[in-house]
């Protein structure tokens, strides 16, 4: 055989050995592998760490509008549930029966009072400056003011007060800690804007420069 032959075989061996089909057994395992832990590594971050949520219906306009892709981290690594937080909470509620997203406006042991006539919103006695909300709160639901907060639990509202399902009303009232899925971190790509406050979604344009962190 000549030089030139052995020289053709070996430049075709080293094109075989290249191809993932004619790879060793080996080879292919250790790709399969490394899938599975790929895959394991994300399943595991969507239990312990983080998930995605889609916002529904106008209730936390203007801060989030219907459609909204949002990253939602589990609570304990945000330094625990804290005011001013936009939590999102499992559907437990037999009347609501809803996956939601709100804004933590009291924890345990505060007590909130609403003064509906002016739309201020009171934490311990204490007008709240609400820059996030679309509108102030005029809009009764039911709940007995004054209102103290028990132990373990949260007291939740709308940004869009007077478009929103919350602690206001009967069919919600005081949320268990146990039951919020995590804060929302990160807008990731935005729904729809609404051109009024009760729009419902898909309405609007997509204005890209909302993605980044939720106030």
């Amino acid at each position: 055989m000549s030089e030139e032959e052995k020289r053709a075989m070996e430049a075709e061996e080293i094109q075989e050995s290249d191809d993932p089909l004619t790879q060793k057994p080996g080879t292919l395992l250790s790709w399969a592998e490394t899938l599975v832990a790929a895959v394991l590594a994300v399943v595991l971050i969507f239990l312990f760490v983080a998930q995605l949520f889609v916002v529904q219906g106008p209730s936390m306009q203007n801060t989030l509008y219907g459609g909204d892709l949002v990253l939602v981290l589990k609570s304990y690594l945000t330094g625990g549930i804290k005011a001013g937080d936009v939590v999102v909470v499992h559907s437990y509620n037999a009347d609501l029966n809803d996956t939601i997203i709100k804004r933590v406006i009291a924890t345990e042991g505060q007590t909130v009072d609403i003064d509906y006539a002016t739309g201020t919103v009171y934490v311990d006695g204490v007008a709240l400056e609400e820059e996030y909300i679309a509108e102030r709160t005029y809009t009764d639901e039911g709940t007995v003011f004054p209102l103290t907060v028990g132990e373990g639990e949260l007291f939740l509202m709308g940004d869009n007060r007077n478009h929103s399902t919350d602690s206001r009303s009967t069919m919600l009232g005081l949320v268990d800690e146990r039951y919020v899925m995590g804060k929302a971190v990160f807008l990731l790509f935005p729904g729809r804007t609404a051109s009024y406050l009760g729009e419902n979604t898909g309405s609007g344009a997509r204005e890209f420069g909302r993605i980044g962190l939720i106030d």
